[in-house]
């Protein structure tokens, strides 16, 4: 479906669409499977161009043997290729893993950093990376602009832009500071189960009231 070109919404809408959220879903939570800030950023730098569901399932041993830099550098390249072999770009990724994970011993202490430009100083963490371990693992109030945010902010309203960058600014701009904390998650949820790509689901969607997208789809034929 072709992304249509739409006026930002004002003030009161955007409160009252975050409001909606918050209370549909006080305590949204990501759908990557980890068990501290380091397995978090492993599980994210695989997720590029892989769905959360396959990251999981890939992780679950990978992260049973090695949740400390120090194991998955013990792991070796060749070990951690073949535990996640069922994700896409696995031997690039694996590369990354292997190298991030010396690069957290030898330049911070084995502690993933809670500081955006150190996390993008690590191999294969780019900003989007660095914004979801911020916010996930530091409580950060950051907005990671992944594809499902990028065509909701743009279908809506809430943040017309270009680039993945500018949305993530006209978010951060317009984003009460109450929801702040939680926006990116409503809003990837949102778009990776209502708002989807080829056919959003415009008749079960708790903010279409406010959001610009036109013309709403009806509800399927018999329900």
């Amino acid at each position: 479906m072709a992304q249509q070109k739409v006026k930002r919404l004002p003030k009161a809408d955007v409160e009252a669409i975050f409001g909606a959220f918050a209370a549909a879903e006080p305590e949204p939570k990501g759908e990557l499977d980890y068990v501290n800030p380091f397995t978090l950023l492993v599980a994210v730098v695989l997720s590029a161009q892989a769905t959360d569901a396959g990251v999981n399932k890939a992780t679950k041993l990978l992260f049973q043997l090695a949740d400390t830099p120090e194991k998955m550098v013990g792991l070796g390249v060749a070990e951690i290729e073949d535990k996640i072999k069922t994700i896409g770009l696995f031997r690039n990724k694996a590369k990354n893993v292997f190298a991030l994970s010396q690069q957290l011993i030898e330049r911070f202490d084995s502690k993933v950093p809670e500081d955006r430009e150190a996390l993008e100083s690590l191999p294969g963490v780019g900003r989007k990376t660095a914004n979801v371990v911020l916010n996930i693992a530091f409580r950060q109030p950051t907005i990671a602009v992944d594809t499902h945010l990028f065509r909701v902010a743009n279908r809506t309203g809430l943040a017309p832009g270009k680039t993945p960058l500018e949305v993530e600014t006209g978010l951060l701009k317009i984003v009460p500071d109450q929801y702040l904390l939680h926006a990116h998650h409503w809003l990837i949820l949102h778009g990776r189960y209502i708002c989807k790509a080829r056919k959003p689901d415009c008749w079960r969607c708790i903010i279409s009231e406010w959001c610009r997208f036109e013309p709403k789809t009806p509800p399927p034929k018999g329900t």
